[in-house]
């Protein structure tokens, strides 16, 4: 097959499905219902169960189609065949034009977007820039685990354990649950803990949590927060190439970042970081702070972007791939209508897994996906809620599906019964959502009969 984009995109895209495997590197034997979505889960440690460590449960890291591997390997070699030009004169204008496609893309002016290594350091990115002063408040999201993903949960503690000790609250929500009682709950919790004067609050929004992986309504909760003169930093991870029309210009959140790599298919690791002209003074530096840093007292203009084109050598391959990935689905047929696919499929799919599984979603109205296309499905797996998840569970539950049935969706814990998540992509057809559920089926009665020995 010609992975060269100049003749393979003047031919007419294939059909989504199993037609489009052809254009990813997957194991032909397996079956990928795990696109997208991460997360990790603190568990008890067999041994000494005093201790915990981190398991995760969640994780998957997208999927490059071989068009665009190619357009890097093509870049790579460019790179390595002159580092001095690539690198000071060919290189800038790429990251660029990757930024204005990426802007246009979410609604955005060019000069409010940069490019990060993942949404991770996105986010740190935005809370350590702010000047944490004693009576400062962070909130983040919360349910039976923490909604707010791992390593920013992490994040939001540490600010708080260090000096000046900002206060850490966290706002609950509870599955099953609809948009109507989040926003309502969210004003409660907002009324309840108002800004001390002189003070700041800063909350982190998931746009999509990834365990369970449902839609909130991040809008609404940004806009309440610019009531209350409160600060929204949105973790959109799973946003870009999963949302459409998202449109950042009319939502105005003060920050927000999304992993090209999840669901937009660019290489890992890439995220965008959105900065709006007017909080582009709180990101007084990039991390790690960039040679072109000048500080605040000298500085003419926010030194925003300048700072982000380049803090460090590293492969630029990734960032630039946005273009070539950006392309590919362009020749698919556009953002509207790959998540048109994908969300028939999901809906399609899910009452085969519920079938054949005898089980149910848990959002059975589909109130966490109404507005948008969402591609999540959690089911709840035939498994006893009263084995809570230990380390042995997750290797048995993981190992099993992944080397004896060479496939996998995401499986979590969540409010006393485990459940599986999947993720319906433009490759993926119905059987592969009835073949996982009867996975499921087989693996579940297997680890359930060797616990109960």
């Amino acid at each position: 097959m010609d992975l060269d984009s100049a003749a393979l995109y003047k031919q007419p895209p294939p059909s989504f499905g199993h037609d489009v495997l052809k254009y990813f590197a997957f194991d032909p034997a397996y079956t990928n219902l795990n696109n997208g979505m991460n997360s990790s889960t603190t568990i008890p440690r067999l041994d000494p169960p005093s201790h915990t460590h981190n398991v995760r449960f969640l994780g998957s890291y997208g999927a490059t189609p071989l068009p665009v591997l190619s357009a890097v390997n093509k870049l790579t070699l460019q790179v390595e065949a002159n580092p001095d030009h690539f690198h000071r004169l060919a290189y800038q204008p790429l990251l660029i034009d990757v930024r204005r496609r990426l802007a246009q893309l979410i609604g955005a002016d060019t000069d409010e977007v940069v490019l990060v290594a993942n949404a991770s350091l996105g986010i740190n990115t935005v809370l350590r820039n702010f000047e944490w002063e004693k009576g400062d408040t962070i909130i983040a999201c919360k349910y039976t685990v923490n909604t707010t993903y791992g390593s920013i949960n992490k994040t939001v503690r540490n600010i708080g354990d260090v000096r000046p000790h900002p206060t850490v609250e966290q706002f609950v929500v509870q599955f099953p649950t609809t948009h109507a009682q989040i926003i309502a709950s969210f004003k409660e919790f907002i009324a309840a803990h108002p800004t001390a004067e002189g003070k700041k609050t800063v909350v982190v929004i998931d746009s999509i949590i990834s365990n369970p992986g449902v839609l909130l309504p991040w809008k609404e909760l940004a806009a309440i927060c610019k009531e209350v003169g409160a600060w929204s930093v949105i973790d959109a991870a799973h946003s870009i190439g999963q949302e459409v029309d998202i449109n950042l210009s009319e939502a105005q959140p003060d920050f927000w970042v999304s992993n090209c790599h999840k669901w937009l298919s660019a290489k890992r690791a890439v995220a965008v970081l959105y900065v709006p002209k007017r909080n582009q003074h709180i990101v007084k530096s990039s991390i790690p702070t960039s040679h072109t840093y000048i500080s605040p007292v000298d500085r003419l203009d926010p030194n925003f972007v300048a700072q982000f084109e380049w803090n460090g050598t590293i492969d630029f391959t990734p960032y630039l791939s946005v273009s070539s990935a950006l392309d590919f689905r362009n020749w698919l047929g556009g953002e509207h209508k790959i998540n048109e696919y994908c969300h028939k499929l999901a809906i399609q799919g899910g009452k085969v897994l519920a079938e054949v599984m005898g089980t149910r979603v848990l959002d059975p109205d589909g109130d966490l996906t109404v507005n948008m296309v969402s591609y999540i499905v959690p089911f709840q797996l035939p498994f006893p809620g009263n084995f809570l998840p230990t380390e042995e569970i997750e290797i048995k539950l993981k190992t099993k599906m992944l080397e004896e049935h060479k496939a996998y969706s995401a499986h979590f814990y969540h409010n006393g019964r485990w459940w599986t998540r999947c993720s319906a992509q433009v490759w993926n057809e119905v059987e592969d959502f009835e073949n996982i559920g009867k996975a499921w089926l087989v693996v579940c009665a297997e680890v359930l009969k060797e616990l109960e020995k």
